[in-house]
């Protein structure tokens, strides 16, 4: 339609009937553009500001709603936002989503369908608007949305409007950081939203804690899957700085919104990529979670119960994490941002709690048997995370290298020997550990018994790849003392030559395990044992 006729109607030469008429014709055409004409923007700049003029006046429910939906396809485009990110149309806006009545319950149904698309525009338009984003500090509009939640708690039909009300509570979150200090320390945002998750997932308590577990419930629908995946986004930014609990009462908070997570991990969407989407924010907001919090996740197992346990705990979302984990490494791609997470979490739950670290080793890292193949090379999830071990993106092999050398309590003994030392250079380099011994993190003194199969192989296994080599035969048992001389002068002059060229610069390990300039290194080691013969 073209928009030289939509603007006359909305400019007043039209009845409202006729507006409603065009505006509709106009939202339908229009409803998946995101990408608009240059040359149109000064006429959708006046059909904006002609839209708020009509949102102003007490018009019909119908008409309202063709004039949101056709104002929120404009506010896709931020160039036509100037008209509308002013004061007087922020409040047309918030009227119109019941923002500026604090009393007033959600009753009339009918004016649901305005106050969803009034939502939908702000979130537009904030996400769009740096101008809007300021605007929402000064009318408070964060506190109103929490207003406007708690009257979603016991109402019907209205899970479109607690939807998009946690979506503008996430960006105003995301992109103020005044809000998400206000939202946390003034507005309860923390208990406020976690209330608003444990509402979307139907949560009953059997105990402090402990959420009930029907293996018959049906999946979730698609409105509570949106509604739970919006307010673990807004929990997500407004729990960023909670590493350090420090009251009793946030203590508390903390493992409550654990116990919801946990139960949010047993919870099935209405398909798969929404249950993964589901559960994928379900663990970026446990790892804002202090790790004092989460022994929540591993409850002690009733009677009744049949899921996964592990010396008398239930582990059945800790199982959830591990497959998830393993699901994103087969995917090949965006680890940072889909497999670090999950990564982090399982190393912290483990370098924390001893009853989850032995239960995720006994899966990930069980007793060696056959040690013929490198241990990079399979299909097990051992041999998946050796592979990330040498992986081109440094945050990922960093993290997935921590994951496994906290599953053998922090030993290189015990590392090398599931990776390979070429494996686990990276890690032990950066931890001064190349000359062995463990990390600082204290662990339980119980011993890894090694398999008799194991046992056997250990003699030949190559302590650089980590698996079974067959011995070789030495091709200088058949040389001559000169032979060797000059093979070992001619190795020499070709290291030599590759380092005055800068090509390579030797290395040797200090005393303390870290790396240094060869000559830096064994003038360490002169300098350490001169001390000690003269000591003695």
């Amino acid at each position: 339609m073209e928009l030289g006729a939509v603007l006359e109607a909305v400019e007043g030469r039209g009845s409202a009937e006729a507006v409603e008429r065009v505006l509709a014709r106009y939202n339908e055409e229009n409803r998946t553009i995101f990408s608009f004409d240059p040359a149109d923007e000064d006429k959708r700049k006046k059909l904006c500001e002609g839209i708020l003029n009509i949102l102003e006046k007490d018009t019909k429910t119908s008409c309202q709603v063709a004039c949101l939906e056709a104002l929120r396809i404009l506010s896709r485009d931020k160039k036509v936002l100037v008209p509308v990110t002013t004061k007087r149309n922020m409040q047309i806006l918030m009227r119109l989503a019941k923002l500026d009545t604090a009393e007033d319950p959600l009753e009339r149904v009918s004016e649901f369908p305005v106050i969803v698309e009034a939502l939908k525009c702000l979130c537009n338009i904030i996400f769009n608007s740096a101008v809007a984003q300021k605007l929402s500090l000064e009318l408070n509009l964060a506190a109103m949305l929490c207003n406007l939640l708690g009257k979603c708690k016991d109402q019907q039909f209205v899970d479109d409007i607690k939807c998009f009300d946690l979506r503008l509570l996430f960006l105003l979150s995301l992109l103020h950081t005044d809000i998400r200090s206000q939202l946390r320390q003034e507005l309860q945002g923390v208990q406020v939203l976690t209330q608003a998750l444990e509402s979307s997932l139907s949560v009953r308590w059997t105990e402090e804690y402990k959420a009930a577990e029907d293996r018959d419930r049906p999946p979730l629908s698609l409105q509570e899957t949106d509604c739970a995946i919006e307010a673990l986004k807004a929990l997500f930014n407004v729990t960023l700085d909670s590493w350090n609990v420090h009251s009793e009462n946030e203590s508390h908070q903390f493992r409550y919104m654990a116990a919801i997570l946990r139960h949010c991990l047993l919870t099935m969407g209405p398909t798969e990529d929404k249950t993964e989407e589901l559960h994928s924010n379900a663990i970026n907001l446990l790892s804002n979670v202090p790790v004092s919090c989460l022994d929540v996740l591993i409850k002690p197992s009733s009677q009744e119960e049949t899921d996964i346990k592990y010396n008398g705990m239930n582990m059945g979302a800790i199982q959830i994490l591990l497959d998830f984990m393993e699901k994103r490494i087969d995917k090949g791609s965006s680890y940072r941002e889909g497999l670090t997470p999950v990564l982090s979490l399982l190393t912290e739950c483990c370098r924390t709690h001893r009853n989850i670290r032995k239960f995720i080793k006994a899966q990930v890292l069980p007793p060696l048997r056959d040690v013929s193949n490198r241990p990079e090379v399979g299909t097990t999830v051992r041999n998946k995370l050796v592979r990330l071990m040498t992986h081109v993106d440094l945050g990922v092999k960093q993290i997935a290298a921590e994951f496994l050398f906290v599953l053998c309590k922090e030993r290189v003994d015990s590392l090398l020997k599931y990776t390979g030392y070429g494996n686990a250079a990276g890690l032990l380099a950066a931890r001064g550990l190349l000359a062995g011994g463990r990390g600082d993190h204290w662990y339980s003194d119980d011993e890894d018994t090694d398999t008799e199969e194991y046992k056997s192989a250990k003699p030949n296994i190559n302590l650089i790849t980590g698996h079974l080599e067959e011995p070789m035969p030495n091709p200088m048992d058949e040389m001559t003392e000169e032979q060797k001389e000059y093979e070992a002068m001619k190795l020499v002059n070709m290291f030599d030559k590759l380092s005055r060229d800068e090509l390579i610069k030797p290395m040797g390990v200090r005393p303390d395990g870290t790396m240094a300039p060869l000559e830096e290194a064994v003038s360490q080691y002169h300098t350490n044992k001169q001390d000690s013969s003269d000591s003695d």
